[in-house]
């Protein structure tokens, strides 16, 4: 069953722009991974420092794997963040 994460981040305040960025340099390995159908980085328009990742993914497997993968090696953006994402899974249906 297809998934889709939906990940509320922000930038440190004036960062936005870097953060972006630095963000910018994992898309094209992530896209390459089995099972990801979509990853795409949405800025807000009203709040130049807060986003929002939306995933999708063929299975939870694959979903799964991708985290551990992502947190086996150093973020780009984690020291341009501020507080901790809030993620969230929704089925596809």
């Amino acid at each position: 069953m297809a998934l889709r994460l939906v990940v509320n981040m922000r930038a440190i305040k004036g960062k936005g722009e870097e953060f972006s960025r630095a963000f910018a340099t994992i898309v094209p390995g992530v896209v390459k991974e089995p099972g990801c159908d979509e990853y795409h980085l949405l800025r807000s328009i009203e709040d130049a420092d807060r986003f929002v990742l939306l995933e999708r993914w063929k299975d939870s497997k694959s979903l799964d794997d991708h985290i551990t993968l992502l947190r086996s090696k150093p973020s780009p953006y984690a020291h341009l963040r501020e507080g901790n994402s809030v993620a969230e899974r929704y089925e596809v249906a």
